[in-house]
């Protein structure tokens, strides 16, 4: 009766058993040398050694970059720490360059200034401060410019109502030349300030004999006709009245003709000759040229010249007398005294 192949308690089978037989007859001749165990001794603790320095190496190595990231992120958002400390800075620079005084620039001492783009971009922005504080009224030391006090009052301050304001005009005598200087004057009459900003409308209105064609309106200029007007320069807008204070709006009448007599004819105006007389040799005391009145006849003509604030009211007139044709000259803002 076949049975199989024959098992060890151990659960090898035959062949398995003759496989061990095999090699251990393989090896049985094969004897360690005598120097074996010696190096068995000496190759174990080393080999133990190594694995320690191992794993000591990595313990440092991870504490190495436990320690040093957050270094690292933090001068990376200090952004190199030297310009956030001007005053270390300044310090340390001020301490090293006066042991380098007298030395020359080859002598081999470490440069302890601050980089180029740095100093370049601060005088960039030095420049650019000067600059702005000249140009907006300051003192230029500073580089930051003061404000204009009166621009700032008058920001502050409103707009001059009609209830708030009061107006007088009134006209001189005529001039050698028969120009007639006239002005208006209007006051802050309430107990607190107020800004203008315009001077008002100026209007000339021709009565009697004058002639509404040729009674116009304009704007003093320097070097026309209305030459005793104050220069435009002198003119301010926006002006701020404190309570009781006034500005003035001058004019001028300059006329072009004589008015009218009985027959319809104007007579052009003589021109004076200097000292106030007419080229015949006759006196005039001013108001001749205007009125015509050596054969008299004249016809009676007046200007009625009136000032209307800036508000809508109030309003303030005055007449030139015997006044047929001619130009008023009249000036903005002017600040009274």
């Amino acid at each position: 009766m076949n049975h199989g192949p024959e098992e060890e308690p151990g659960g090898l089978g035959s062949d398995e058993l003759a496989l061990r037989r095999m090699m251990r007859q393989a090896v049985e001749e094969i004897e360690p040398s005598e120097r074996s165990l010696e190096h068995l001794r000496r190759a174990v603790p080393a080999r133990r050694a190594r694995k320690r320095q191992a794993v000591v190496g990595l313990a440092a190595a991870a504490l190495f970059i436990g320690t040093a990231v957050p270094a690292l992120v933090h001068v990376t958002n200090s952004g190199g720490g030297s310009d956030d400390r001007p005053s270390i800075a300044g310090n340390s620079q001020e301490s090293q360059g006066g042991s380098s005084q007298g030395k020359g620039p080859h002598s081999g001492q470490k440069d302890t200034g601050k980089k180029p783009g740095k100093s370049k971009e601060k005088d960039k922005k030095d420049k650019k401060s000067k600059k702005d504080g000249k140009g907006k009224g300051g003192t230029g030391g500073g580089g930051t410019g003061s404000p204009d006090p009166g621009a700032s009052e008058a920001a502050t301050s409103p707009i001059c109502s009609a209830a708030q304001l009061g107006a007088t005009g009134g006209a001189g005598p005529a001039e050698a030349d028969s120009k007639v200087y006239g002005s208006f004057r209007v006051t802050n009459v309430s107990d607190s300030s107020c800004t203008i900003e315009a001077a008002g409308a100026v209007s000339a209105t021709a009565q009697g004999a004058a002639d509404p064609a040729k009674v116009t309106v304009v704007d003093h200029t320097a070097g026309d006709a209305a030459g005793a007007l104050p220069d435009p320069s002198l003119e301010a807008s926006p002006l701020v009245l404190q309570p009781g204070a006034a500005y003035e709006v001058r004019f001028a009448w300059v006329p072009s003709e004589t008015c009218p007599t009985n027959g319809g004819e104007p007579t052009p105006d003589p021109t004076p000759t200097e000292g106030g007389g007419t080229p015949d040799g006759g006196s005039n005391d001013g108001l001749e040229p205007q009125l015509g009145r050596a054969d008299g006849g004249v016809l009676d003509g007046s200007v009625l010249v009136s000032l209307t604030a800036e508000a809508g009211s109030p309003s303030a007139t005055t007449t030139v007398p015997n006044a047929c044709a001619g130009t008023l000259y009249r000036t903005g803002i002017l600040p009274a005294s």
